[in-house]
Order: C-alpha cells, then structure tokens, then sequence
C-alpha cells in the first residue's frame, strides 16, 4: 500500500500594506534629516559671511604723528559689560627729542595723563628705560541689561605727556591711536574735535577719540539658537504632558527624569550666552522666566497623570 506525498502549500504572499506605512515613514525622516543638514550648513555660512565684516584695527602708524609728536597707544584688552570698564594698554612714543639714541632708551622721564583720567592716575614711563605697555582701564558707557543689543561708548579721550623732573618739567600734547581688537565686539573710533578748545591746551591736536563698542553679528546666530533651544523644550515637555494628563496617552514613569533633566539644563544654557548677561536682564524676563513656568506646569500635568494611574 503506498502513500501519496502530500504536496506542500505555497506560504500566502505578505501583504504590502506594511510596507506601503513604511515608505512615506522613511520619506519623512529623510526630509527631516536633511532641514537639519541645510540649516546647520546655512548657519556657518552666515557665521563665516558676518565675521568677515569684523576685524582688528589698523596697526599703528607712527608717521602720522610726524617725528617730534608724541603718541599715545591704546591696545584695547577686554570689556567688562557689568562694570562698564575697558581694559586697555598704554604705550608711550614720546618724539624722537625724548629718547637717547645710544642705548634706545628715555632720556627724560615721562608721564601720560589720560583724560577722562584713568583709574591709575599718570602713567610713569622712567628715565633710562624703554616704554613698557601699562595696564589700565577707563569707563565705558551702556547698558548690559539690553543684551545681545547693547553697545557701550567712551568719552572723547585725550592725552597729555609731561616730560623731565622739577622745574624743568613741560606738558606736551599727545595724540591718542587706538589699536587691537576684543573678541565678538565690532569697534568703532571716531575723532571729535572741539572747537572751544583753548590755544594753550591739545590746540594742535587731530582731536580726541570715542570708542565705540557693540557686538559683533556672527554670535547673534549662536545666541538666537541657545534661545530657540530654550523655548524649545519647554513646548515638548507640554506636547507630551497634556495628553498624559487627559488620559489619551499612556503614562510612561521614565519621562520623570526628563522633565527633571530639562529643569536643571535651563540655567547651564542661559549662562553659556555670549557675553553672559546679568541677571534679571530682558532674556530673563521674557524667555527664562516663562521657559521655567512652562516646565513646572509640564511636570505638575505629568505628576496628576501619575496620581490618575495609582488611582
């Protein structure tokens, strides 16, 4: 008695839908992948394109002053927003009368009065030495509390030089250069000169100089991302909260830590700003402020879902 082999069934093909979900699934991420490709890249262009606009001051140019003039260097060194101070070097070139050709040295002593006069008071330059920078500072006027908008101002600065010891001691006119450069700041000088100026003061003077001090357009891209990223999380920790809380989505216990987590990064991000504007500035009450009312709230939404799931 033989027996038939019984002859195998064909497996049903799958049906396509699955993959007909997938396709506008992975359509989506592709498109999103690459926004975020072309707005990373359009972000550098613009910074490289905005910094370029920026740049040091000119070197000195020791000609301008001719040989006998004496010159007053300011190589500007930093800017505290907050104290409305600017850090500066000074360097003395008093005219080629005043230096002892032999050894390249002073031949007189020097002092530099700067006006409005600096914290230091007179700057000594002495006999038998070749000038050395010196550090100072000097006031600069605005408001930080108008951060990344603010722009800070001198007064018309001036310079006079005293030349020798005693008796034999005369005030020089002294013509101010500013040079160097402060990192994410566009510097401006101009030269004011005064009309009412009296024959025996800085008559032959090319007039006093105004730095004029605002921030520079590539780190206002950063600081608009840093405050995009801030008004970002607090609107997904409510997408995902609202729904918990009316019951149309599960309650997931692991989002404790990420509200939490968001919650403690607002302030790291707040203080990696440019320029790290003082507290209780514009930002602080316009964004920071309602950035960490929008989390309480989120994470209150999502401690009533956790209470609604024990009940």
């Amino acid at each position: 008695m033989t027996t038939e082999a019984a002859t195998p069934v064909a497996p049903a093909p799958a049906p396509p839908a699955k993959k007909k979900r997938e396709a506008p699934r992975i359509a989506i991420g592709v498109c999103i992948l690459a926004a975020v490709i072309i707005v990373y890249v359009l972000s550098l262009f613009g910074v490289h394109f905005l910094q370029r606009s920026e740049g040091p001051l000119p070197p000195l140019d020791l000609s301008q002053g001719g040989g006998d003039a004496t010159i007053v260097q300011l190589r500007l060194e930093e800017l505290k927003p907050v104290a409305n101070r600017l850090s500066v070097e000074v360097l003395a070139y008093p005219g080629v009368a005043q230096y002892d050709n032999r050894f390249d040295v002073l031949a007189n002593d020097v002092a530099v009065r700067l006006y409005p006069t600096s914290d230091l008071g007179d700057l000594q330059y002495p006999k038998g030495k070749a000038p050395a920078q010196l550090s100072t500072t000097i006031e600069a006027h605005g408001d930080p509390g108008n951060w990344p908008f603010d722009s800070y101002q001198t007064e018309p600065i001036a310079a006079d030089a005293f030349v020798g010891t005693g008796d034999n001691r005369k005030k020089v006119p002294a013509r101010v250069e500013v040079t160097g450069a402060l990192d994410g700041w566009e510097i401006s000088v101009n030269r004011v000169h005064d009309p009412s100026a009296l024959p025996t003061s800085r008559a032959t003077d090319n007039g006093n100089v105004v730095i004029t001090l605002k921030r520079a357009k590539g780190p206002l891209i950063f600081d608009l991302g840093i405050c995009l990223v801030l008004i970002s999380l607090p609107t997904l920790a409510l997408l995902v909260a609202i729904p918990m809380a009316l019951g149309r989505r599960k309650f997931l216990p692991p989002f404790a830590t990420w509200y939490a987590a968001n919650l403690f990064a607002i302030v790291p991000l707040r203080n990696i700003l440019p320029g790290a504007p003082p507290p209780g500035s514009w930002i602080d009450q316009a964004i920071v402020q309602w950035v960490l009312i929008a989390l309480v709230t989120a994470m209150t939404l999502y401690i009533v879902a956790w209470i609604r799931q024990g009940d």
